[in-house]
């Protein structure tokens, strides 16, 4: 079973991305919004950051304001089940073949009118590996439209034979500098929109960001970030148990396949570290305002 047509699967090779709609049921996606829901419930009384948790800058105990949902499937069985729906598992495997882990999930949340923004960057530079059959799917619970903060794409960038500099001062920061990136054309950015249950699929090496949501409609979106089992991390291997644990699909191999990619290591690691939003706080020359 395959939900993804030949020429969607030439527009995610040549341009770094695409949107599938309708994989994820309306049942599905009520049971995932109830769960959601009641991690949020947990939110009240912290103060800042946590395991769980990573919160706005207006984020206080008495009226929680969360951005991030970390490791969602580390929470609940039903973020696996997601996953594991057939319609999304056949396109995975038609994109990057039958061995495939996960190498990571979160759920990014932009309420009404302050939902933070992501600077651009490249998911590459975070988490090189040994080769770049790796992408997010980007699973929308809410339906996003130009208005509440969709991811943005710049077609292509992700065959060009370069990382762009993700560092500030000396160090990682999680973030490209817009003023310095001059071979980036932000004007051809694409919205990665679409109904609840649809997904996007963005390659590792694609340029993306998001800006903050301004409307009065909140924008939820659970991200899974899924590699080819042969492509293994130059950076944070700690445990080959729980590496193969992760597996999706197929068989794992201890021997990874190296290709000819750029890599620019995040190291020195970021002053500010945690999420994206901790490493990019840092950056002064910003493209996206917060209002």
């Amino acid at each position: 079973m395959s939900m993804i047509s030949e020429e969607q699967i030439q527009s995610y090779n040549e341009n770094g991305f695409v949107v599938v709609e309708s994989l994820i049921s309306a049942k599905l996606l009520d049971e995932v919004r109830a769960v959601v829901a009641s991690i949020l419930q947990s939110a009240r009384g912290i103060k800042t950051h946590n395991e769980v948790f990573d919160v706005e800058e207006s984020h206080t105990p008495e009226q929680p304001r969360i951005r991030r949902i970390k490791t969602p499937h580390k929470l609940d069985q039903i973020f696996w089940e997601v996953l594991n729906q057939p319609k999304l598992r056949a396109i995975i495997n038609k994109l990057l073949g039958p061995n495939v882990r996960l190498h990571g999930s979160k759920l990014n949340i932009k309420a009404p009118h302050y939902g933070a923004p992501v600077e651009w960057h490249q998911d590459w530079a975070f988490y090189p590996h040994t080769n770049d059959d790796i992408l997010a799917i980007g699973v929308m619970l809410d339906d996003i439209d130009d208005d509440n903060g969709p991811m943005l794409a710049l077609p292509r960038t992700q065959k060009t034979d370069k990382v762009w500099d993700h560092h500030l001062n000396g160090h990682f920061c999680g973030a490209i500098n817009p003023e310095k990136a001059e071979d980036l054309l932000f004007s051809t950015a694409v919205a990665c929109t679409g109904k609840a249950g649809s997904c996007s699929f963005h390659h590792v090496r694609l340029v993306h960001g998001s800006a903050q949501n301004r409307s009065e409609k909140p924008r939820q979106l659970l991200l899974y970030e899924c590699a080819a089992a042969d492509s293994w991390p130059l950076i944070n291997f700690h445990n080959l148990e729980e590496f193969n644990s992760r597996l999706i699909s197929g068989e794992s191999t201890i021997s990874p396949r190296i290709t000819n990619v750029p890599i620019r290591m995040p190291l020195p690691p970021a002053v500010g570290q945690g999420s994206i939003y901790e490493n990019q706080r840092a950056v002064k020359d910003r493209f996206f305002q917060v209002r």
